[in-house]
């Protein structure tokens, strides 16, 4: 009887260690990324420089919802989801690179 438990125990230990391995592996990181992008689009507010996921740069005019209006230029303004937000660029980083 004594084999019988034994022979059960291994593989619950292996499935034990799988699950472990993919927390730490995968679901943990893909969580931090997760606040860090929650933390990143809180911070977002009018006036503030960013880039899309698509590469473009511009000044956020507007919020509305999960949606902002991005000024790229005078008089040319896209509509973009808060999704598609890259990242938010320091203050005069558009200046810089005009």
């Amino acid at each position: 009887m004594d084999s019988g438990s034994t022979s059960l125990l291994s593989p619950l230990l292996f499935l034990g260690f799988l699950l472990l391995f993919m927390y730490i592996v995968i679901i943990r990181p893909q969580n931090k990324r997760n606040k860090e992008i929650n933390d990143m689009l809180s911070k977002l507010e009018i006036g503030s420089e960013i880039i899309a996921a698509s590469g473009i740069i511009g000044k956020v005019k507007a919020i509305k919802g999960e949606y902002i209006s991005l000024e790229v230029s005078e008089s040319v303004v896209f509509k973009l989801q808060r999704s598609a937000i890259a990242n938010i660029l320091p203050k005069g980083t558009i200046d810089s690179i005009k």
